[in-house]
């Protein structure tokens, strides 16, 4: 028998909870497609991090990408995260529950001058910086505002991370950081820069990774380079190992969080004195990937001459992954039918043929009948869209016995509402 990724969720008395709360009761409340969200598991998935790192001078960011509601941001700050940025946007949303700004590391390949001015203004914590032309405008904007850049250069160090293409950010074909061989004269160059102020050194080498061999082996190269700046005088206060951590949504097997953590701290303990420097972390999806499903409830049953189709309300504008990475997500009734399971493609109403959530599952099903996507806390609200014309789905937090509408879901009315028609012109 399969077991779930998502143990805060399990069937009572013959239908599904979301920890004490049926989750028939919250598509009647709040309608599908939604997501649902858990609180408890996004504290124990922090906690295990920070438990595997007590004693240490460790800052432990959450990644803002995975998922950006406002409940997620304030719930992990409360248990004590940083936060990884890689937008304007995203930093606003920090502020906007309160968050300390000097816990905040922006990364990203393109930031604006207006992002960096914002940045600066706020007074994040470190900016990731990842090529020499960015190095020369944050510089810029920093003399501008009479102020240095606290900067840490996010190097590539061309560690295969043994994942999907599109989410491997290490090597050398990549787009993000500065290459390792590259990196020592870029640090040179930076530390001639007038507003620009050396604090760290950042890689990441990708997501969704499950080994721990990748991680250790970009430590490694961090550390080389760590030796090499302070042989050159450059003396750094942090080194960020990123993120990618892996989860499993089918039968991956990923390593657990206290397994990861105290391998790299052994080979970091071998490399350099405990606590010279602090130790920086930016987790995404091994935070929130299994802490959320999506709650979709079957419009029809299709049969052709050689495919089944349980056509649901949520669609690849919903949860884009199965589309854009051919990602496989476990399908769960909400209520369970008896009867023969027969082989079905969870598919939704959007106009094209990659619109699949997931294919040849053998599940009963019958229209009306709600399910649960399982493992959609991460990379699915956040990727939504309003293609077709589609309004987002609505986002719920479940905590204990209580379910809180955290996003409400999108009108019709306001996905035009920033839109203009054309003037009427001359007559």
């Amino acid at each position: 028998m399969r077991v779930s990724p998502m143990p805060w969720y399990d069937h009572r008395d013959g239908e599904l909870f979301a920890e004490a709360v049926r989750l028939a009761d919250i598509a009647e409340r709040y309608g599908t497609p939604s997501f649902v969200y858990s609180a408890g598991a996004i504290r124990q998935a922090y906690r295990e991090f920070a438990d595997a790192c007590a004693g240490r001078r460790v800052t432990i960011c959450y990644a803002l990408k995975a998922n950006s509601n406002l409940a997620v941001i304030d719930l992990l700050a409360r248990e004590g995260a940083g936060f990884d940025i890689v937008s304007a946007g995203e930093l606003r949303r920090v502020l906007a529950i309160g968050g300390d700004p000097a816990r905040v590391v922006f990364s990203g390949v393109g930031k604006s001058a207006l992002e960096m001015r914002e940045a600066l203004e706020a007074g994040v914590g470190c900016f990731n910086v990842e090529s020499d032309p960015e190095l020369d405008r944050l510089s810029e904007v920093a003399q501008s505002l009479g102020r240095r850049a606290p900067v840490s250069l996010r190097v590539n160090p061309d560690v295969d991370a043994r994942t999907h293409p599109y989410i491997s950010t290490g090597m050398r074909e990549n787009k993000f950081g500065i290459a390792h061989d590259r990196a020592i004269d870029s640090y040179r160059r930076a530390a001639r820069l007038p507003g620009i102020e050396l604090v760290g050194i950042d890689c990441h080498i990708g997501s969704q990774i499950t080994e721990i061999a990748p991680f250790l082996a970009a430590a490694d190269r961090v550390a080389d380079l760590v030796g090499d700046l302070r042989a050159e005088g450059i003396e750094l206060r942090h080194i960020d190992l990123g993120g990618g951590l892996g989860i499993r949504y089918h039968e991956e097997e990923p390593p657990s969080r206290q397994a990861l953590m105290k391998a790299l701290f052994e080979r970091l303990d071998s490399r350099f004195e405990p606590d010279r420097y602090e130790i920086m972390f930016e987790f995404g999806r091994s935070l929130v990937g299994n802490a959320g499903l999506l709650l979709t409830r079957v419009e029809y049953i299709k049969e052709t001459d050689d495919r089944r189709f349980a056509i649901v309300d949520a669609a690849m504008n919903d949860l884009i992954r199965p589309s854009l990475y051919d990602a496989w997500h476990g399908v769960v009734p909400v209520r369970p039918r008896a009867g023969a399971p027969l082989l079905h493609d969870i598919v939704g109403p959007i106009c094209e043929s990659g619109d699949w959530l997931a294919r040849e599952r053998s599940l009963c099903l019958a229209p009306g009948d709600l399910l649960a996507v399982e493992s959609a806390g991460a990379y699915a609200m956040v990727m939504s869209s309003n293609y077709n014309s589609r309004g987002r789905a609505a986002e719920v937090m479940v905590d204990g016995d209580r379910a809180q509408l955290v996003r409400e879901r999108e009108s019709l009315d306001s996905l035009y509402a920033l839109e203009r028609t054309l003037d009427a012109g001359p007559a």
